[in-house]
């Protein structure tokens, strides 16, 4: 399983977005690999065009989906510290979608920078699509 980063998922839904990134995100889809995270839900539909809204809400609502628990909140938040500590500062939600990502040992498909910081940092997994956008397993 790959949980996908709204980065992906806003970059694949723009019409003249990058094909890399749209066969990519295709590859994940067709091998029902794709994890939808509650945040980037959260970050896709609440900055969705009113006339895009219930198509992304219903595509999303066929995805496997991964809520957000109170154990992941403080995951989080030990998440947080260690990476302050190691003179990161990273935007709240994308430490919330890596801590979940470490937890639950899935690829992260993203093309936030933040990320490659926190796995330098932390071992998270980042997913790099194979040739052509091709699932590419473990």
């Amino acid at each position: 399983m790959v949980a996908v980063d709204s980065t992906v998922w806003i970059e694949a839904l723009r019409r003249q977005g990058d094909v890399q990134v749209k066969l990519g995100l295709e590859g994940l889809l067709e091998h029902y690999q794709a994890q939808l995270l509650a945040p980037v839900r959260l970050e896709v539909l609440g900055g969705a065009r009113v006339e895009e809204r219930w198509r992304l809400s219903a595509h999303f609502a066929c995805l496997p989906f991964r809520r957000v628990t109170d154990d992941d909140w403080e995951r989080a938040v030990s998440l947080a510290w260690r990476l302050r500590e190691q003179g990161l500062s990273v935007p709240w939600l994308d430490v919330l979608i890596a801590a979940l990502a470490l937890h639950d040992q899935v690829r992260l498909y993203t093309l936030d920078a933040h990320f490659g910081r926190i796995a330098e940092v932390t071992g998270l997994r980042l997913y790099q699509p194979g040739h052509a956008g091709l699932f590419a397993p473990d």
